[in-house]
């Protein structure tokens, strides 16, 4: 039995215990009587999970501050509230078939500080500036009438600001160099009183090998590709030349390429490609080339294979000469059925156009391929894709439209017959493409021309940026 010392001390340690139990830990403070527990305890939490929703958001608009979709909300944004700054330049475009002006307006990205295209102008004439061989001061007065609608684009106050540039292409490459430098001596001296920012490179012809690049930059930086790994392919097909330009996946499976790689920056890093400016194997080019097969040196009457019989004397203009073609009968061609003899005429194409393909692109099948200016628009023209929208076909969608145009007379579209020969035989045997290739065709990319001009501008401003930070 407990003695009555025992219990008592006993009931002592149960009141002590119970009392420990009740008590606050060390340091902390008593509740007060607020409602619903909101004390000071309560505020803490409260702040607590404030400052968590804060920190959440913050590290979500940090996330989102380097994703490219969320770029344009920022930018429109600032741009509603009047944060722009405008950036132009101005590209003059001297092709074989025609000059083109480019006048591009850009603003600095908000988060970034990339180039941002908000708009530009494109306006053309004809004929290219090549023509105009022996007469440079009307070659001269025809670009001169393009920088006049390039002023309606860039303020008067800006004028002095906004590069200028006029690159010629292939037409003028293929030019006697004393006709081709009296051209562009011609324009340099309009240059310098056009009021622009020009310099002693603003008027030049321009290398295969930047007119391939600016192209690959133009398409890729329109696409929203730049930023990632999965750029497509370029094909640019002009009158003088064609242009193949590309990422290859691994540059060591080709030691054929090594020559022809170049390292291109992109918005914050650099992309290395291939590129290479096959000069006689434009539509002009291998249509003259093959006209003249045979042919008497200064013969200007021809008849060719690739043309069909019932055309008679249409003219064809190839740099500063003027031809005359007419079909050539074949065996056959029927007075009920004038067609073409197709492999006869693809014979001859291939005689012209493959040896000017060296090297031969060959891994350029395992890429996503876009193709524009005159691959476009013979696609559109023959009902391949949708004349405004552009649109996708394949390789062999391409030589069978050319068998087909090939079979029937067509006086409205003499020589279809034979660039779509050159076109096929330029994708399947030159290129290396399957038949089941898809092409994506493009004349404008969000309301944009695809066009060398818009990667030309592009490097011109950030090259003068990156020159002035430097100073």
């Amino acid at each position: 039995m407990p003695t009555a010392n025992q219990n008592l001390r006993n009931r002592k340690l149960q009141q002590q215990d119970s009392s420990e139990r009740t008590q606050p830990p060390a340091g902390s403070r008593r509740k007060g009587g607020s409602k619903g527990g909101g004390g000071p305890g309560g505020s803490n939490l409260r702040f607590s999970f404030i400052c968590l929703v804060v920190s959440a958001s913050l590290l979500i608009f940090l996330l989102g501050a380097y994703t490219d979709s969320f770029h344009p909300i920022i930018d429109g944004i600032a741009g509603r509230l009047g944060y722009h700054e405008k950036i132009y330049a101005v590209v003059i475009d001297a092709g074989s078939t025609g000059s083109r002006v480019l006048a591009f307006e850009f603003h600095h990205g908000t988060l970034d500080g990339r180039l941002v295209l908000d708009y530009e102008l494109f306006e053309q004439s004809k004929p290219g500036l090549s023509a105009f061989a022996g007469r440079p001061e009307e070659g001269a007065a025809s670009i001169g009438k393009l920088l006049d609608l390039a002023k309606r684009v860039v303020p008067e106050a800006k004028l002095s600001q906004t590069p200028l540039v006029l690159k010629a292409t292939a037409g003028l490459r293929l030019l006697p160099p004393a006709q081709a430098e009296a051209l562009l001596a011609a324009c340099r001296e309009l240059f310098k009183s056009s009021g622009f920012l020009v310099n002693a490179q603003s008027v030049e012809i321009m290398d295969g090998t930047d007119e391939g690049i600016f192209s690959w930059f133009t398409v890729n930086f329109l696409l929203g590709k730049l930023t990632g790994r999965n750029t497509v392919a370029a094909l640019d097909l002009g009158g003088g030349s064609t242009q193949v330009t590309f990422a290859p996946r691994d540059v060591s499976q080709t030691p054929l390429y090594k020559d022809y790689m170049h390292r291109v920056p992109t918005f914050s890093s650099y992309v290395e490609v291939f590129t290479n400016s096959y000069l006689g194997a434009g539509l002009h080019a291998i249509r003259h080339a093959v006209f003249t097969h045979r042919a008497a040196e200064n013969q200007t009457k021809l008849s060719s294979e690739c043309v069909n019989p019932i055309i008679h004397e249409k003219l064809f203009r190839y740099g500063t000469g003027q031809y005359y073609i007419s079909g050539k009968d074949n065996p056959k061609a029927t007075a009920e059925n004038p067609a073409v003899d197709y492999e006869l005429c693809a014979s001859i194409v291939k005689q012209k156009l493959l040896p000017t393909l060296k090297p031969k692109p060959v891994t350029l099948k395992q890429h996503e391929i876009s193709a524009f200016s005159y691959f476009f628009d013979r696609a559109i023209e023959t009902g391949l894709v949708d004349p405004m929208q552009g649109g996708e076909t394949t390789v062999g969608e391409f030589v069978s439209k050319s068998r087909e145009v090939c079979a029937e007379a067509n006086a409205d579209q003499p020589f279809m017959c034979v660039d779509l020969v050159f076109i096929s035989t330029l994708l399947e045997e030159g290129y290396g493409l399957k038949a089941k290739t898809p092409l994506k065709l493009y004349k404008k990319i969000d309301g944009h021309e695809i066009s060398w001009a818009l990667g030309c501008a592009y490097n011109i401003l950030t090259s003068r940026e990156n020159a002035m930070k430097h100073k």
